[in-house]
C-alpha cells in the first residue's frame, strides 16, 4: 500500500522557518524523484523543489531558491523540506509526490501559513 505523509506544516511569521517532513511507504524510495509542490487559495499547484532518486540533484523554484533546501534520507524513507525567510506569498497547501517513469504518487498535504 503506497502512502505518503506529510508533517511539520503550521503558522509561522514572516522571517520565520518551518522544516516539513514526507514519510514514504509502500515502494522502494530511493528509485523514486521526490518533488514538494504547492498551492495556494485561488492558484494552480506550483513545483517547489524536486530531488533525484539517490539524491544527486536538486532542483528549485526561483521564487523559493536560496530559501528553501530539499534534502532526502533514503535509509528512514523519508524527504525533507527546509524553509527558511518564510514570506507571506509562501502560504500554501504543501504536498509531497514521488514519481519515476509512469508511477506518480502524492501525499495529503500540509498546510502552511505565513502571517504576522
Amino acid at each position: 500500500h503506497v502512502q505518503l505523509v506529510e508533517s511539520g506544516g503550521g503558522l509561522v511569521q514572516p522571517g520565520g522557518s518551518l522544516r516539513l517532513v514526507c514519510v514514504a511507504t509502500g515502494f522502494t524510495f530511493s528509485r523514486y524523484a521526490m518533488r514538494w509542490y504547492r498551492q495556494a487559495p485561488g492558484k494552480e499547484r506550483e513545483l517547489v523543489a524536486s530531488i533525484s532518486s539517490y539524491g544527486g540533484n536538486t532542483n528549485y523554484a526561483h521564487s523559493v531558491s536560496g530559501r528553501f533546501t530539499i534534502s532526502r534520507e533514503d535509509a528512514k524513507n523519508t524527504t525533507y523540506l527546509q524553509m527558511n525567510s518564510l514570506r507571506p506569498e509562501d502560504t500554501a497547501v504543501y504536498y509531497c509526490n514521488a514519481g519515476r517513469l509512469w508511477d506518480d504518487y502524492w501525499g495529503q498535504g500540509t498546510r502552511v501559513t505565513v502571517s504576522s
